[in-house]
């Protein structure tokens, strides 16, 4: 039977080896920057971006799930973000996915948020099933924009 908990700091190196199994599963091995150091700060230091939740099972990492609370302005209230949600393949099948899922369902409704959010990549199709599965609906009519490195340092004026 697998655990799901609040991942603490002495986790920071698990939580790096999780995010670049998931990159290199997304074929994103490459754009990977995080390090030790930087998750640390980020995740446990006086400011906490993001939460992070741990799936064991006989003491091993088997999958990790990293979200953050966003707004939204016609709920007029805050969501939740799950930016990754990864299980290891040798853990998959075990309702860890679902567990995932469950955990962070409780965690919206008692911080009052309007709902849960996140992507899958459009080849995805095995994690676009289990989506559907659980009742996701896909946002077909929005279209994800970003802005990264040197044109987000452009448009700041740097």
């Amino acid at each position: 039977m697998f655990s799901i908990r609040q991942a603490q700091e002495k986790d920071t190196s698990t939580i790096l080896q999780l995010i670049l199994e998931l990159a290199e599963y997304e074929r994103l091995v490459h754009e990977v920057v995080a390090t030790e150091d930087g998750l640390r700060h980020t995740l446990f230091g006086p400011r906490r971006y993001a939460e992070v939740l741990l799936a064991e099972l006989e003491n091993q990492a088997a999958g990790y799930a990293l979200f953050f609370h966003n707004f939204s302005t016609f709920v007029g209230g805050p969501g939740i973000y799950l930016e990754d949600l990864y299980v290891r393949p040798a853990f998959r099948g075990q309702g860890i996915g679902k567990a995932f899922f469950q955990h962070l369902a409780r965690l919206a409704v008692e911080r009052n948020c309007g709902r849960l959010d996140w992507a899958v990549l459009n080849w995805n199709e095995d994690a676009i099933r289990f989506y559907r599965s659980l009742g996701a609906v896909p946002m077909s009519h929005w279209t994800a924009q970003r802005i990264t490195g040197d044109i987000l340092k452009r448009l700041a004026g740097s």
